[in-house]
């Protein structure tokens, strides 16, 4: 397998990691913790049923709704600005995992374009990587907001490859949700599972081209090479 030349990143549990939004759903949720799982599942659920019916909104927008949907179906009353104070300025507010950053730095030393490629909102993304202190150590910013779909659309996939161009087989896509890597892998790019807590790769779907726990260890795999 060749070496890529372009390396697109998912962000949100990716790279940042969810414990400042995870506390603002809670508090909403009134405390209760394992409701957050079924929150952001909802998110992703009804951000592919925007995808399926051909419709688009933005995935805060979406995040605000399936928070009010998982308040009302557990018998907790929330009023809409209460959801958008739990998701909105949170979802911004994110920091990286500890390695991140350094990892990031190494990996553009060896001469890799680095890219992010989200379903956050164009200025979402612009913002939160700012805030993370990691938005200068990427070439592009790429956002589904462009395209009016969202990953694992086989055509954000596309649509990013056309954007930087790149073939799918010299490009990678490094990603900690197992749809992600699917959708990547269904396009013909070459792809990298962090296997970040709590994390799964689809079983029915190709597998990764590699699995790794950090993303030093993507770092090491190309040091190795």
């Amino acid at each position: 397998m060749k070496t890529p030349s372009v390396l697109f990143f998912d962000v949100n549990e990716t790279l940042l990691e969810l414990t400042a939004l995870k506390k603002s759903i809670t508090s909403v949720l009134d405390g209760r913790e394992e409701l957050v799982p079924l929150w952001f599942s909802t998110l992703l659920h009804y951000s592919l049923v925007e995808n399926v019916t051909g419709d688009y909104k933005d995935f805060s927008e979406i995040g605000v709704a399936a928070l009010q949907m998982v308040a009302a179906g557990n018998d907790i009353t929330i009023t809409k600005e209460q959801a958008e104070d739990a998701v909105i300025k949170p979802f911004k507010s994110l920091m990286p995992y500890k390695e991140v950053k350094q990892a990031l730095e190494a990996l553009r030393d060896q001469g890799f374009k680095l890219v992010a490629l989200t379903n956050s909102s164009t200025s979402g993304l612009a913002e939160k990587l700012a805030y993370a202190g990691i938005k200068d150590n990427f070439d592009t910013l790429l956002s589904c907001e462009t395209v009016g779909a969202f990953k694992p659309s086989l055509e954000v996939y596309s649509w990013a490859l056309s954007k930087m161009n790149a073939q799918a087989e010299d490009a990678m896509m490094i990603a900690a949700h197992g749809w992600d890597i699917t959708g990547a892998k269904k396009a013909g790019m070459q792809t990298t599972f962090i296997r970040r807590p709590g994390k799964q790769m689809y079983p029915l779907a190709q597998k990764p081209d590699y699995t790794v726990d950090t993303l030093d260890g993507l770092v090491d795999i190309f040091s190795n090479k």
